[in-house]
Formats: structure tokens, C-alpha cells, sequence
């Protein structure tokens, strides 16, 4: 008997429809399984037969031909189990050989020995192409029926185990009512986390809040308890809430990488990414065999903190550029490709000379001047130009830390968020009829249409570019940032006074002497 069984694999952060079909026939009892099968779904022969034998059937003594179409694309996981073990029980059954629901349902799902339907990787890409595909809804495990169901236009059919699965099919049972998801109208969690917390460093503060109002990259510069980490951990906290839409896309990311807890929805905060500095090029930029994502987009539509930036592997460093650019990363392997979204806000932090005490008032620096230099030149010119802002972090005068009277606070994230929100609106009605959604994203064409300078600005541009030695990439970066405090005073105009503070944030671009 032949059976035909919709679902689906993932390719990359997609997921592509994958057609299970199962062939039971006379012969010698044999169970194969074609059709670029990846190692896991190979071993699923033994996790489908024991469960079909464990849930009470009779696991045919036949020849089992099980074809994953199209043959000539390269499937992974464990989603095809559930598929596979109805294809194969429907071949002895004439009740489930007369449904038509196999041709109007997607049906994905891992198997354990005893029948229980597990949760599997990319739930919410695979209920996004049972949508595209057509089909009225889609059968899945219970503990990703939420993350699924965001997907409104199409059923969530939460299952269990392969019995229940089986009873609703044939109708012996109700199907379970629709998984609450995260509504388009929710608000964000308050983050337990706030800038009120954090005493003096108010330029640094300034600079976070531009940072996060125009989505500009950051380096932090300063001696160890600087504050440096606790600043660059408080952005997330004046970034505005994640839309429905950038919500759905950072759910997606984390679903394909297998970060959604079990029952979890869609994520409702922005992502905060700190890897540690030992880490590959591969995990953090993605790739593999089959494409996966990395860290660069696990942190889509939020921050990727880099502390301690000069210990990286420079091979890891300097794949950044090119996302940091274009804001997405294209894999290409000989088996397959995959563009991966990376959309974030860059936060990095470094010590100003490897014992961390070089400019510090109450502490001795041991270092020499070929020694800091060669720690600096760990990060490269061409990825230090792609940094907007450069921060210098000063240690916090020990009165402020042992007084709090005499500390200054500052505003609370509150306050800033909604001074970010204000700014952000005004870029996107500028940029209603782009593509782009902040101004670290402007073009060159798009810098001359909404950057227009007076000579005064003019003149300010070209003694920093002479003086400082600036690239062109500086240059533009520089009218970026300040077009963003512009923006945060709700002027259209850019005026001299943005312009400054806009080049006082490139003090690394500095020709420093020892």
C-alpha cells in the first residue's frame, strides 16, 4: 500500500515542504529509507519501529520503502518521524487509507521509543510553510504548539503521543483547542535591569542612547570595574519593544538553533548576545555542513556584546565586517546555502592596554609602548571604521561609589527608552518609502538627501577628516551618528554642534603618540 504524507525540512532559517512518501509491499521484510536522509532521520527506523510496536500495532513483516521528495534535496532532523510511522501504520489500516487529511495537513513530529511525540527544532518556520504550502493546519508536538501558533491563518493540532495523534485523525477523539501565543498588542517586560543603577559614566550613557535610537555600533575603551560590561548590559532596557513582526523573525532564528524552551510562545525581549572570546569563526558567524545560525544572528534585532574585543581570535573578528555592512551573512557551502538575517546593535568593550591601566590616574600602567600598540592593532582599521561610536570609560571617582548622595544617576531607562521611541519615529517617516529602518543603515545617496550641511558643518567635517586622518567610511559614519542626535532633538536640520559630538565619539581615529 502506498501512502503520501505532507511536512516539511529546514534549510537554514527556512523551512522547505518535504513530501514522506511510504511504500508497504510484498517481499522480503526490509525498511529502507532514500532521499538525502541526514544520519538522524536514518536511525528513525528504529525509534519508529519500537514505537509502533509499543503503542499496540503490529509492525508489518514487509518490504518498507519510505522516499523523502524531492530526492535531490538534503534533509535533516528528527520532524519526519511522525510522518513516516502513519505512513507506515495507514498501510495496514483501510480506515486511514480513506482519510483526506494526509492531503490537507502537515505533520512533523520526533518519536520516542514509547510512542510519545517529542518537540523538535524550527516549529514556527515549518508552520510557515505548511501556510505557504496550502494546507488547512498542521499536526505537531504539544510542546511546540505555542511557538506555532503564532501562525493564525492555519490549525494547530497539538498531539501528544502516536495513539492521540492516530484517534484524532480517525476522528475518536476532539481535537485540543488552539495554544495561546504572543498577542500583536503585548507590551514588553520591564527589564529588571536600569541605567538609574548605574552612577556617573553620563557620557557613556549619551552615547548608549544614540547607539540605541539610530542602531550605531559601540566600543567602550577603559580601565577593569570601569563599568564597562554594566553599561553594555543595560541597552536592552532603551530599546524599544519588539514588534509582532520582529518578534516572529527572532523566534524563527532561535527555533532552527533549538533555544525555545519547551511551551515557550514567541519571544517577547530583545536578544542579548555575549559570547565568550574563545569562541570559533563558525559559531559566531554561522555555518557548518548544514548552514546554522551563529551568534551574529542570534543577535538579530538586538545587541551582540564583545567584551574584552581584543582577545578574540582575529580570524573571528574580521568576518564581522561584512555583516556589519550589509546586515545579513551568506553562507555557501558545496551542499547548501543559506543567508542568515544579522540586523543588531554591536557593543564592544577593551581595556586600553593589556594590563588595563594605561591613562589611569590611581593606578601605575606596566606596559611599554610596543606592548600597547600591539594589543590595540589586535583590532584592524578597516573593522574599527565600521564602529561608531568610541567611548572612553574612566574608573568612577571613589566618592560617587561610597557616597550615593553624591553619586549622579542620571535618568531612568524609562525616561531614555522614550526619548529613543521619539527618535525612531522620526526615522521611520523619513524612511517610509525605504527599505531601511535606522540611520546606521543610510546609504550614500540617502546621507546627501537627508544630511544636508551648512558651510559652518562643512567646514567643522573637513579640519576632523584633515586633522584626524579620517577614512571616507568615518566620514559617513560620523553624518550617521549625527543625524541620529538630531533626531533626538527633533530637529531636521543637522547643525555644527552635532556634527562635533559626532566626531568627539571617534577618539580612537586619533593619532595617539607614546
Amino acid at each position: 500500500m502506498f501512502t503520501t504524507i505532507k511536512s516539511a525540512s529546514l534549510a537554514g532559517i527556512k523551512a522547505l515542504p518535504v513530501e514522506v512518501e511510504v511504500d508497504v509491499s510484498r517481499g522480503l521484510p526490509n525498511f529502507v529509507v532514500v532521499g538525502l536522509a541526514d544520519n538522524a532521520i536514518k536511525e528513525s527506523k528504529e525509534r519508529i519501529r519500537s514505537a509502533i510496536k509499543n503503542c499496540g500495532f503490529k509492525f508489518p513483516a514487509r518490504r518498507i520503502t519510505v522516499n523523502l521528495a524531492p530526492a535531490d534535496l538534503r534533509k535533516e532532523g528528527t520532524a519526519l518521524d511522525l510522518p513516516a510511522a502513519l505512513g507506515i501504520i495507514a498501510g495496514d489500516h483501510k480506515e486511514l487509507q480513506k482519510t483526506s487529511i494526509f492531503n490537507d495537513y502537515l505533520f512533523c513530529g520526533e518519536l520516542s521509543l514509547d510512542g510519545r511525540v517529542k518537540e523538535i527544532r524550527g516549529a514556527l518556520p515549518i508552520a510557515l510553510a505548511a501556510r505557504e504550502s496550502g494546507c488547512k493546519g498542521i499536526f505537531l508536538p504539544r510542546a511546540n504548539a505555542a511557538e506555532a501558533a503564532a501562525i493564525a491563518e492555519i490549525e494547530i493540532i497539538a498531539v501528544e503521543n502516536l495513539l492521540e495523534t492516530l484517534d484524532i485523525i480517525l476522528e475518536k477523539c476532539p481535537r485540543p483547542s488552539r495554544p495561546k501565543t504572543f498577542s500583536k498588542t503585548e507590551k514588553q517586560a520591564d527589564n529588571q535591569l536600569d541605567f538609574a543603577d548605574v552612577r556617573g559614566q553620563n557620557q557613556a550613557k549619551r552615547a548608549l542612547e544614540i547607539a540605541a535610537a539610530g542602531n550605531h555600533n559601540l566600543l567602550f575603551v577603559g580601565p577593569p570595574g570601569s563599568g564597562k560590561t554594566m553599561l553594555a548590559q543595560r541597552l536592552p532596557s532603551i530599546l524599544p519593544t519588539l514588534t509582532f513582526e520582529e518578534a516572529l523573525e527572532t523566534t524563527i532564528i532561535h527555533s532552527v538553533a533549538g533555544l525555545i524552551a519547551p511551551g515557550q510562545g514567541l519571544i517577547k525581549d530583545r536578544p542579548f548576545r555575549q559570547p565568550h572570546h574563545t569562541i570559533s569563526d563558525v559559531a559566531l558567524i554561522g555555518g557548518g555542513t548544514q548552514p546554522r545560525p551563529g551568534e551574529v544572528t542570534m543577535a538579530h534585532n538586538g545587541v551582540l556584546f564583545l567584551d574584552e574585543f581584543p582577545e578574540f581570535r582575529r580570524s573571528a573578528l574580521e568576518v564581522l565586517r561584512q555583516p556589519l555592512e550589509s546586515r545579513q551573512i551568506t553562507i555557501a557551502r558545496a551542499q547548501a546555502q543559506a543567508v542568515f538575517p544579522a540586523d543588531f546593535i554591536l557593543i564592544t568593550a577593551m581595556n586600553p592596554c593589556p594590563c588595563g591601566h594605561y591613562g589611569d590616574p590611581f593606578h601605575e600602567c606596566i606596559c611599554s609602548a610596543s606592548q600597547i600598540q600591539r594589543y590595540r592593532h589586535k583590532i584592524s582599521g578597516p573593522l574599527l571604521d565600521r564602529i561608531d561610536l568610541h567611548i572612553e570609560v574612566p574608573a568612577v571617582p571613589t566618592t560617587e561609589l561610597i557616597n550615593p548622595k553624591q553619586a549622579q544617576t542620571g535618568d531612568s531607562s524609562k525616561k531614555i527608552r522614550n526619548r529613543v521611541i521619539k527618535a525612531q519615529k522620526i526615522q521611520r517617516k523619513r524612511l517610509k518609502n525605504h527599505s531601511r529602518r535606522n540611520n546606521a543603515a543610510l546609504s550614500d545617496r540617502d546621507l546627501k538627501k537627508f544630511c544636508n550641511l551648512n558651510q559652518e558643518c562643512r567646514n567643522l567635517l573637513q579640519t576632523a577628516m584633515d586633522r584626524l586622518g579620517l577614512s571616507a567610511r568615518a566620514y559617513s559614519r560620523i553624518l550617521k551618528v549625527a543625524r541620529t542626535i538630531a533626531d533626538l532633538q527633533a530637529r531636521s536640520e543637522i547643525n555644527s554642534a552635532d556634527i562635533a559630538e559626532a566626531i568627539q565619539f571617534r577618539s580612537l581615529d586619533r593619532r595617539i603618540t607614546f
